[in-house]
């Protein structure tokens, strides 16, 4: 059984795995964030597993199955698709335990100390916004999750990859040929997956919390135009509530929370076709605006 630890501010990840595919691709998406020199006075937020199933399985289409401190919280996956479970997995142990945080399901990118949270569901063209956006001068914080102080505005980075599914991974690789990329992980139940490293910069700031000044709700479509619609406060509150992870859990803080976030926020849904014309609203009418 292989071990290693990812050193992912604010969380320190203690992983065994006896699936190669899974250390191959943690080393190489992670790099300096990769160590198997393991200091037993570390305190480790999380251990997990990620390993083969037993049995005739073993042999006969293999899976690959996680677990969060002996605790299998989903069914097992392709072995192929060991490293996605990986990843998946590490969204899922944050999700279902921090409490510390108000964590919203999004994106977060920034332009100094200033964030735009992205909230949106599947399909919605999110991740390959925030892998245009992170190789175009934006800080990446998250492509999966906004970790916010309760009661203030400031977002914590948890610097991971961008998961990028389908015609996306083709695009990613043509546009940014010199970027690190996962195996594919081929069929899953999001179509094929691939995982796109940080970039150097966003690993150097790791630590460097932003403020939420705009949250945008992104819609790709290839027959829109920039399309852009504010939000009014009602609509702003129900999305980011459905988007919270925790928001039940927290409860009265999270509340504080989101109301604070959108009265000192731009809010806007948008529906595009061009994500320089999303970059250019972006920076002139959020990031630079008085």
């Amino acid at each position: 059984m292989n071990q290693f630890r990812l050193a992912l501010p604010p969380f320190l990840f203690d992983i065994k795995t006896d699936l190669p595919i899974v250390a191959e691709n943690a080393k190489n998406i992670y790099g300096d964030c990769y160590t198997e020199l393991l200091d037993e006075n570390d305190f480790v937020d999380y251990r997990l597993t990620v390993t083969h199933s037993g049995g005739i399985r073993r042999f006969y289409k293999p899976q690959a199955r996680f677990l969060c401190d002996e605790r299998e919280p989903f069914k097992p996956l392709n072995a192929n698709q060991a490293y996605a479970i990986l990843e998946w997995g590490m969204n899922w142990t944050v999700a279902a335990h921090e409490l510390q945080y108000v964590i919203i399901h999004s994106a977060v990118l920034a332009k100094g100390d200033k964030a735009i949270i992205f909230p949106a569901p599947p399909g919605s063209g999110k991740s390959t916004l925030t892998a245009h956006l992170a190789n175009s001068g934006w800080r990446l914080l998250s492509d999966e999750m906004a970790l916010i102080l309760p009661k203030t505005n400031q977002v914590i980075p948890f610097v991971r990859p961008v998961c990028l599914k389908n015609a996306s991974i083709g695009l990613a690789k043509q546009w940014f040929p010199d970027n690190v990329f996962s195996t594919i992980a081929r069929d899953t139940h999001k179509g094929d997956v691939i995982h796109m490293a940080p970039s150097k910069q966003a690993i150097e700031q790791n630590t460097k919390s932003a403020s939420i000044v705009g949250i945008v709700y992104p819609q790709y479509n290839a027959d829109e135009v920039l399309n852009i619609y504010p939000l009014n406060m009602t609509d702003t509150f129900m999305q980011l509530v459905h988007n919270a992870f925790n928001f039940t859990a927290i409860g009265e803080e999270s509340f504080d929370t989101v109301v604070n976030l959108i009265e000192q926020t731009k809010n806007f849904e948008i529906q595009y076709n061009d994500l320089n014309e999303v970059d250019a609203f972006l920076t002139e009418e959020i990031i630079n605006a008085e």
